[in-house]
């Protein structure tokens, strides 16, 4: 993928982030995921059925690349297993930090493939998958 394809899927998912809405149904179950040095905070909204992810929504302040992040994610993981999940947000963290990960199996997620160039935005990219995990973790524990 080339630089030019990975900015204009990085400001498509900012500019229209999918699933961006509140969530009052108690079902959904609420996890935040903040960076305390800088605007980056949002609240998850993950819907399980049994080990499937129904869904997935979002809402907070956060930086492009982090909104993009997260946006690109929640395309991902709706309807995968809980084994799927964590196997496509262990790809993205390898990816992330210049380890053995699998391009195909990250659809738009390869657009952050050089973020570990930018430490400082690395955090920002990992973030919601940091996120999603706990929640995952969390369910998985009950």
């Amino acid at each position: 993928m080339d630089n030019e394809l990975k900015r204009e899927i990085i400001l498509e998912n900012f500019q229209n982030p999918f699933n961006k809405e509140v969530v009052s149904d108690e079902s959904y179950k609420k996890i935040n995921s903040r960076n305390p040095n800088c605007i980056d905070n949002l609240d998850f909204y993950i819907l399980f059925d049994k080990d499937i992810i129904k869904d997935i929504k979002f809402m907070g302040e956060a930086c492009a690349i982090s909104t993009s992040s997260t946006s690109i994610m929640i395309k991902n993981l709706i309807g995968k297993t809980i084994k799927e999940a964590k196997d496509y947000i262990n790809n993205f963290h390898n990816m992330c930090n210049e380890l053995d990960y699998d391009e195909e199996k990250l659809n738009e997620g390869v657009a952050f493939s050089e973020i570990y160039k930018q430490s400082n935005r690395k955090h920002c990219a990992l973030l919601p998958y940091n996120g999603i995990l706990k929640a995952i973790l969390d369910y998985e524990n009950k």
